[in-house]
């Protein structure tokens, strides 16, 4: 509550407050599918502002979390080889493989770069010609075009050492996983924006209609979390089921029909194992067949086929965690033996993850 005490939209937020309170009658289980949402959710102490009906229940919207520990110690594969630079996002650096992980790898003299933008990829391969260089693609539809952008830019510059380990998911297929489970109690869902802004909001509609769900696409501010909490519990308590539109500001229909058109050209859809939801049928995506020269994973097919991963930590329930069906503080180990400086599973290490959210923002509540 003091966090939004600097807020314009106090009053707005407090009145949203009430309301949200007066509407809601019955419990109501709310997945927040982003990770960003579940950080704004517990930095502005919204589950306190909404009311004990309402439970915030956090979704795989993280993309670091659901990387499966197979695709890190492919990373990790790649990484060791002689003759590369390996580049990625910063949060994979420490997420656990089998044996080590890429930061631990980096410290041993492996030349693995974190980078700030994708683009410098292209930078580093021409600065480089006598290494391959890997770049380890991660992300839903927000960060797809990128990938799409940098695999352009690498065939139209005759780039022949930059490589592609392509790891892009999307968020239907999920989220539809998650409903098909028996055990699943998920009244409605908070829909992710910057995802949004690329897909665009009909992408739910089937998902509302399929499976009697409430969908409101929310921006991050307090403001945002709150009217689309509004609207999922009025749709609850009338007992209806659209996708709402609450981030109409910048989230269109029919989404960025550039960058959709640029995904379809160089990706397509494929089957994809998830950290905790085992292998979902075209939720992932990979490089086209006429764009093989570009894949890491045909490039060094060799070397990544024979890999044999270890399962992952018992007293980590970070797969409990993003099927919504354990939080944080059900984890044994949260905040003791699993901390940001000491991760044993990849919600704690990823700053969009929900341990690290309740870690950071709520340990001491």
């Amino acid at each position: 509550m003091d966090l939004i005490k600097d807020f314009r939209d106090k009053k707005l937020i407090l009145g949203l407050s009430e309301a949200i309170k007066k509407a809601s009658k019955t419990p109501i289980n709310i997945m927040e599918i982003c990770g960003g949402h579940t950080h704004s959710i517990m930095k502005f102490g919204l589950p306190n502002l909404v009311g004990e009906n309402i439970n915030f229940v956090h979704g795989p919207g993280c993309p670091v979390c659901v990387m499966p520990r197979t695709r890190i110690d492919e990373a990790i594969a790649l990484a060791s080889l002689d003759g590369v630079i390996f580049c990625t996002l910063a949060d994979m650096l420490r997420v656990p493989g089998s044996t080590t992980s890429l930061q631990k790898l980096r410290a041993d003299g492996a030349d693995i770069r974190a980078l700030y933008s994708p683009l410098d990829a292209i930078k580093i391969a021409l600065e480089n010609p006598d290494k391959n260089v890997i770049f380890f693609a991660i992300g839903f539809e927000t960060t797809t075009p990128m990938s799409a952008v940098l695999v352009d830019k690498a065939i139209k510059l005759g780039l022949k050492n930059l490589f592609f380990h392509i790891n892009h998911v999307t968020v239907p297929a999920p989220v539809e996983a998650i409903l098909q489970d028996k055990e699943a109690k998920i009244d409605a869902f908070l829909g992710p924006s910057h995802v949004s802004v690329i897909t665009g909001s009909k992408i739910y509609e089937n998902i509302a209609t399929k499976y009697k769900k409430p969908i409101a696409v929310s921006g991050f501010e307090p403001l945002d979390i709150m009217a689309g909490v509004l609207n999922l519990v009025t749709q609850f308590e009338n007992g209806t089921h659209e996708v709402y539109n609450e981030y109409d500001r910048v989230v269109k229909a029919d989404g960025n029909k550039t960058a959709l058109n640029l995904i379809d050209k160089y990706f397509e859809i494929c089957d994809f194992s998830w950290r905790g939801l085992g292998e979902i049928p075209k939720s992932g995506m990979k490089l086209k067949a006429e764009f093989a020269e570009f894949d890491a994973r045909v490039k060094f097919a060799e070397i990544l086929q024979n890999l044999e991963s270890k399962g992952e930590n018992r007293a980590c329930i970070c797969g409990e965690i993003l099927r919504g069906k354990a939080k944080p503080y059900d984890c044994k180990v949260f905040g003791k033996v699993c901390t940001p400086q000491n991760p044993i599973g990849s919600c704690m290490v990823s700053s969009e993850g929900a341990c690290a959210a309740y870690f950071k923002y709520a340990r001491n509540s």
